[in-house]
C-alpha cells in the first residue's frame, strides 16, 4: 500500500512540476516578447555581454575551447577578460550564438534564465508549500521586479543567471539543516555554479549561505549544519577553483580597484543616494524604488501569512534573517560592514542584495494571504504587472545594438573593454586605434608608427598566438597592438625575450637586434591556472566517488 501511495505522490509531483514548467515558460515568454517588437533592451551591461559572446564564439572557431584573453577588447589591444569574468554566462551566450542569429540570442538567453529561475524555485518550494502555493512561488520569483530590472534596466545577464540558481543553494542549505548528507553534493554544485556565473552574485551567495548556516545551528542547537555546510562550500570552491584561483591570484595584474573607485564605491550607492554624479543618482533612485517595492510586498506577505511562521519555523526564521540582513546592508547604517568585510566592497552597489529580496518575496508571497489568497495573489499580480510596465516603459530599446557590435568585430575594429580588467600600466586614453599590429617605436618621441626601417611579415595573429618575421639593418624596437600582461611570453628565434612596456599606453615593446628574426608570442598557461584546474578535477572526483557507490548500492538492491 505504501508503495502505491508513493507512486501516486510521485506522479502528482511530476505532473505539477510539468504544469509549473509550462506556466514559467509562458511567463518568461511574456518578459521577452517586447523584444520582438521594440528591439533588445539595451541596459548598462548589454554590449559587454554581447561582445564577450561573439569573442568566445570566434575563439572556438580558432580551436581555443576555453578563452582567457579577449583579443578584440580595447579595440584590439586586448584584455584578460575571461580570467576574471565567470565563464557560465559567456559560454551559454556563445553556444547560442553559434547556432542562432546573434540578434535573437539575448532574448533566448533571458528566456532560458527565467525558466531556470522558476524551476529552481519550484524544486525548493515544493518541499515547504502546497503544490498550488509552490507553483505561485515559482511564478512570483521568476517575474519578481528585480529580475525585470536586471533584464530591462541593466541587461545584467550574468547576474540574472546567478539569481536563477540561488534557490538551489537555499534548497541545499535547508537540506543540510535536516542533517541530510545527500544534500551536500547538491549544495556544493549549486554554490560552485553561482561562482561560475557572476562574481557579485557569488559574494552575496557566500555571505547568505554563511548566515543561513549560522541560523540553522541556532535552530538545531547543534554545530552539525555548519560543519556539513562548510564541507559543501569547500567542495564548491574546489569545483570552481579553475576560475576562482586565477581570478583571485592575478587580480594584482589588472586595475581591479578601479571597479570600486569613487563612482562605484558601495558607500556612495546606498538606497536613494545623493552622493554621486547625476546619471548615477537618477538610476540609483529607480533601482531603489524596485528594492522598496520588493521590501513592502515581502513584509506584507509575512504579515498576512502568520501560519507559515507556525508551520514552517525553520525556513521562516532563516529567510527572515536573510531579509533583514539584506535590508540593513542597503542602508548607510551598514557602512562599516562594507568597509571591512572581506570582498564585500566588490559588489559595488548595495542594492544588488535585491537578489536575496526577490527570493524571499517569492516564497513569503506564495505562503501569505491565508484567508483570501486568491485576492492576495491577484493584488500581487497587478502590482508586478504595473511595476514591469513602468520599468519597460523607461528602458532604452535598440534593435541595432547587436548588429553594430557584430559588424564592428567582423570589420576588425574591436570593442570597448570592461573597466577594471585592463592590465596594470595600461592607459586606454593613450591607445591609438589606428596603430598597426606591429609598429616601429620612434627612438626620440616614443610614438609607435607604421614600420619604415624594418620589414614585417605577419604569419599568424590569433587570440593567444602572435607569429611574425622581421628584418632590419639596425637594432629596432617594435610596438605591438597588444597590452602588456605577465602571461604573455615572447620568443625570438626560439629564445625567450624579456619584453618592455610602453610608458604612455602600456602596450608590449620588443627590443630586437638588427637582422632577420622569427618572433612568437604565446599566452602561456600560468601556474595558478594549472593549480586551479587540478583542484577542480580533484574536487569533482571526490564528489563522484560517493555518488558512484550510492548508485552501485541501488543497483545491487534491485
Amino acid at each position: 500500500m505504501a508503495t502505491k501511495d508513493s507512486a501516486e505522490n510521485d506522479g502528482f509531483v511530476s505532473s505539477s512540476g510539468l504544469f509549473a514548467f509550462y506556466l514559467v515558460a509562458l511567463t518568461a515568454a511574456g518578459i521577452v516578447v517586447p523584444m520582438c517588437f521594440l528591439g533588445n533592451a539595451s541596459g548598462h551591461d548589454f554590449q559587454p555581454h554581447v561582445a564577450s559572446w561573439i569573442e568566445v564564439a570566434s575563439q572556438w572557431r580558432q580551436g581555443i575551447m576555453y578563452p582567457r584573453w579577449a583579443a578584440g577588447a580595447n579595440y584590439n589591444f586586448g584584455e584578460p577578460r575571461f580570467i576574471f569574468y565567470p565563464p557560465l554566462s559567456w559560454i551559454i551566450g556563445a553556444a547560442l550564438g553559434s547556432i542562432l542569429p546573434w540578434k535573437i540570442v539575448p532574448g533566448i538567453y533571458i528566456w532560458l534564465c527565467i525558466v531556470v529561475a522558476g524551476m529552481a524555485m519550484w524544486v525548493f518550494a515544493r518541499e515547504w508549500l502546497s503544490p498550488t502555493r509552490a507553483i505561485v512561488a515559482t511564478l512570483l520569483f521568476a517575474a519578481n521586479p528585480y529580475h525585470i530590472a536586471l533584464v530591462y534596466y541593466r541587461s545584467a545577464l550574468a547576474e540574472l543567471l546567478a539569481s536563477a540558481l540561488f534557490p538551489l543553494v537555499v534548497f541545499g542549505a535547508l537540506g543540510v539543516l535536516r542533517q541530510e548528507w545527500s544534500r551536500v553534493p547538491l549544495l556544493a554544485v549549486s554554490f560552485a555554479a553561482i561562482w561560475l556565473s557572476n562574481a557579485p552574485g557569488a559574494v552575496i551567495t557566500t555571505y547568505s549561505l554563511a548566515l543561513m548556516l549560522a541560523v540553522a545551528c541556532l535552530i538545531a542547537r547543534s554545530i552539525r549544519p555548519l560543519v556539513l555546510g562548510a564541507l559543501a562550500m569547500l567542495a564548491g570552491f574546489g569545483l570552481a577553483a579553475f576560475y576562482v584561483l586565477p581570478a583571485w591570484w592575478e587580480r594584482s595584474w589588472v586595475q581591479i580597484n578601479s571597479a570600486i573607485s569613487t563612482t562605484y564605491n558601495p558607500e556612495h550607492n546606498f538606497l536613494f543616494t545623493r552622493a554621486n554624479d547625476p546619471d548615477f543618482i537618477q538610476f540609483n533612485w529607480k533601482i531603489s524604488a524596485v528594492a522598496v517595492v520588493l521590501i513592502v510586498m515581502t513584509a506584507g506577505a509575512m504579515v498576512t501569512g502568520r501560519n507559515l511562521r507556525r508551520e514552517r519555523q525553520e525556513i521562516w526564521w532563516i529567510l527572515a534573517a536573510l531579509l533583514v540582513a539584506s535590508m540593513l546592508l542597503m542602508l548607510p547604517v551598514s557602512a562599516l560592514a562594507w568597509r571591512y568585510l572581506p570582498e564585500l566592497r566588490y559588489l559595488q552597489f548595495p542594492w544588488r542584495l535585491s537578489l536575496v529580496l526577490g527570493f524571499a518575496f517569492g516564497f513569503f508571497a506564495a505562503g501569505g494571504g491565508t484567508r483570501r489568497r486568491a485576492v492576495w495573489w491577484l493584488t500581487l499580480a497587478i502590482i508586478l504587472a504595473a511595476t514591469s510596465v513602468a520599468i519597460a516603459g523607461d528602458t532604452a530599446w535598440d534593435s541595432e545594438d547587436v548588429p553594430a557590435v557584430v559588424e564592428s568585430i567582423r570589420a576588425g575594429h574591436g570593442y570597448e573593454g570592461i573597466e577594471g580588467f585592463q592590465p596594470v600600466g595600461a592607459n586606454l586614453d593613450e591607445l591609438d586605434g589606428e596603430s598597426p599590429l606591429v609598429g616601429e617605436v620612434d627612438p626620440k618621441s616614443g610614438d609607435i608608427d607604421a614600420p619604415e626601417m624594418v620589414k614585417i611579415d605577419v604569419a599568424r595573429w590569433s587570440a593567444e598566438d602572435k607569429v611574425f618575421a622581421t628584418n632590419s639593418k639596425a637594432p629596432v624596437k617594435l610596438g605591438l597592438r597588444l597590452l602588456q600582461y605577465p602571461a604573455w611570453e615572447a620568443q625570438v628565434d626560439g629564445r625567450n625575450l624579456r619584453t618592455e612596456t610602453a610608458l604612455q599606453a602600456g602596450q608590449i615593446i620588443l627590443p630586437l637586434t638588427g637582422g632577420a628574426h622569427h618572433v612568437e608570442l604565446h599566452f602561456r598557461r600560468t601556474r595558478d591556472r594549472m593549480i586551479g584546474a587540478a583542484l577542480s578535477i580533484a574536487s569533482l572526483i571526490c564528489l563522484l566517488i560517493p555518488a558512484a557507490f550510492k548508485i552501485r548500492r541501488r543497483i545491487l538492491r534491485t
